[in-house]
């Protein structure tokens, strides 16, 4: 009864609601804000809550806990954005996205102080300081830092030098000063208004313009050399300079494209989380680069991030453009702003490198996790087999098999079981091969397969999620055969080697294909591995099966040596070798006196 209440009451509001832009908040029954979303038309979009059945189980869930809805009209879907992205980061409410801002990249500081310093700092003072940044890759930072010092010579320390400490000579100059990093501010030996000049300098050059700051060092010298005063034009050419080298290696693309933001998005396998590249351009520079993470709550398309991302990151660091660069369209108007998406050209240079940048941070993230939790790694690497095969579920456990012989001699095999991505020597298993005379493989792996699975069934031992064969096509085939058999549905999939015996190619399906994929990824050293394992494996039971063989031929020559003492020998000794250089003493402890005379007596004779 008061379930139908509260579906009375929502129902309720639903229809009343206006066609009107908005933002929109739903609350549970205990009046927190769970949700809060944006929309065109706000009527519309909350309907659709309501209305239908929601394939995702954490929208379902969502919906099931709103027990109240709120709403505010704005005038624009511009003004919604804003709104929106204000009342997340206020609320935190449950089931939205999660901006995650574990880390705090520093930026550069022009303080509100007279002779202000430039300065890194990490944290964000509303006193009327000036910030710049910030910047997720620092050496950039520490780049322009040593630019701005090697151009201007600023002061760093932290005296308050108002024009009445100056005036009344409280300071004296230090070292700074002595070796010419420093104007002297403290004792008077720069004027504030010559200082500002070379704060306002440095501001341009943190806003990317140095194009017009570098024509005008190079008036300013060409000037004084017209007046003949040389040694003040050195000092100005060597700033020229200094500027243009740092110029020719931070201007990616034509100085005309100016004032734009670049923006591209990248998820994580699991797409639980969407990484978002943030660019700014002045004069074919880049002055401002970020990169950060959203954690998804519902199934928030790459398009729905990217439009709450942009919105973000350009509330955050005040950026006026008037052109965004992105990858895809975007159901997002922006007043005043045109969205490119650029197919060649300087642009999609720019958007090429902002997608570098976010494949790269990516990167970074994953091998961060990996190493604070090892295991992910190999979920992750079982995951890409999954996807790559379409298999049903995630291959926890793989088998592999390989056949040893020579000419059909002593012909055996060896299964090689992994576990999450990981050998499980335990469950390896070595195969004499029975029912097959010469050499043929096929054959071999029918019976393998067949021996291992019948008995696995018969004792309810664990089936594998994947069975991988060390061979091409007709291995695969004899194994498929066995398993249709066997009335096992088991996901085969071989390994084939090119003419040079390197493995080269995934092979799956029926009939098999090649399952493209890079021979540098982790995923093909990962399955390469198992097939090493396997191969060195079924290898060393064939040698060691031949060496025992061989051993028991030469014992077999001795006459009055029989079946248990040659057993007592070869457990003993280990091999032909030992005996052969065994004592007398030796032997008879081993299997008595008499037939260690033999034994001696049969090497001495075939020695001589």
């Amino acid at each position: 009864m008061e379930e139908l209440r509260a579906n009375t009451y929502l129902k309720g509001i639903v229809q009343n609601l206006p066609d009107s832009p908005g933002i929109y908040q739903y609350l549970n029954a205990e009046g927190t804000i769970i949700y809060v979303g944006k929309a065109k038309n706000l009527k519309r979009r909350v309907s659709s809550y309501f209305n239908r059945e929601h394939e995702s189980g954490k929208t379902r869930i969502l919906v099931s806990k709103i027990a109240d809805i709120r709403y505010i009209v704005v005038k624009t879907e511009e003004d919604a954005l804003l709104l929106e992205n204000n009342l997340i980061k206020k609320y935190k409410p449950r089931y939205n996205v999660l901006l995650k801002d574990d880390k705090t990249y520093p930026s550069i500081c022009i303080p509100n102080e007279h002779f202000p310093r430039v300065m890194k700092t990490r944290r964000i003072i509303r006193n009327g300081s000036l910030y710049f940044g910030p910047y997720s890759h620092v050496p950039t930072m520490y780049g322009l830092l040593d630019l701005i010092f090697h151009l201007y010579p600023l002061r760093t320390c932290s005296l308050n030098l108002s024009p009445e400490q100056i005036k009344a000579g409280k300071y004296n100059v230090c070292l700074k000063y002595h070796i010419k990093n420093c104007a002297g501010p403290c004792v008077g030996k720069i004027s504030e208004e010559a200082y500002r000049k070379n704060i306002d300098e440095i501001k341009e050059i943190l806003k990317g313009n140095t194009r017009e700051l570098s024509k005008k060092l190079y008036q300013e010298m060409q000037s004084l050399a017209a007046e003949m005063r040389f040694e003040e034009a050195e000092q100005v050419k060597q700033k020229y300079l200094l500027l243009e080298n740092y110029r020719s290696k931070s201007e990616v693309v034509s100085h005309i494209l100016h004032n734009i933001d670049v923006f591209s998005i990248e998820e994580d396998l699991d797409e639980k989380v969407a990484f978002i590249n943030y660019m700014h351009v002045t004069n074919g520079a880049i002055n401002q680069a970020f990169t950060f993470e959203y954690k998804k709550r519902l199934d928030e398309s790459k398009e729905e991030l990217l439009s709450l991302g942009i919105v973000e990151m350009r509330e955050r660091y005040k950026s006026c453009s008037k052109e965004i660069i992105i990858p895809f369209e975007l159901d997002l108007e922006l007043k005043d702003v045109t969205f490119t998406i650029p197919v060649k050209g300087d642009k999609k240079t720019l958007l090429e490198l902002s997608k570098l940048n976010v494949k790269q941070y990516k990167a970074d993230r994953l091998k961060q996790a990996e190493k604070l939790n090892p295991e992910q790694r190999s979920v992750r690497l079982l995951k890409e087999i999954q996807d790559q095969l379409h298999l049903d579920r995630l291959p926890i456990r793989i088998e592999c098999f390989d056949n040893s012989n020579i000419q059909g001699s002593d012909a055996v095999a060896g299964c090689v079981v992994f576990v999450k991505g990981k050998p499980s020597k335990s469950d390896y298993r070595k195969y004499n091969i029975k029912s097959v005379t010469g050499p043929d493989d096929y054959a071999s792996m029918r019976e393998v397969v067949f021996r291992r699975y019948k008995r696995a069934m018969d004792e309810g031992t664990p089936l594998p999620d994947l069975i991988i064969t060390d061979g091409g096509k007709g291995q695969m085939s004899a194994v498929q055969e066995v398993l249709d058999e066997l009335k096992l549905s088991v996901p085969v999939a071989g390994l084939a080697k090119d003419n040079r015996h390197r493995t080269n190619e995934l092979l799956y399906g029926n009939p098999p294909i090649s399952v493209g994929m890079k021979q540098t990824s982790p995923l093909f050293h990962l399955l390469t591995r198992i097939q090493d394992e396997v191969h060195r494996y079924a290898i060393t039971f064939h040698r060691d099966k031949r060496s025992k063989r061989q051993t028991a031929s030469e014992l077999d020559e001795i006459k009055g040596i029989g079946t248990k003492s040659k057993e007592m020998l070869l457990k003993t000794f280990k091999s032909l070798k030992r005996i052969r250089e065994a004592s007398e003493e030796e032997l008879t402890a081993c299997i008595g006196a008499s037939k260690a005379q033999l034994i001696k007596n049969h090497f001495i004779k075939k020695e001589s």
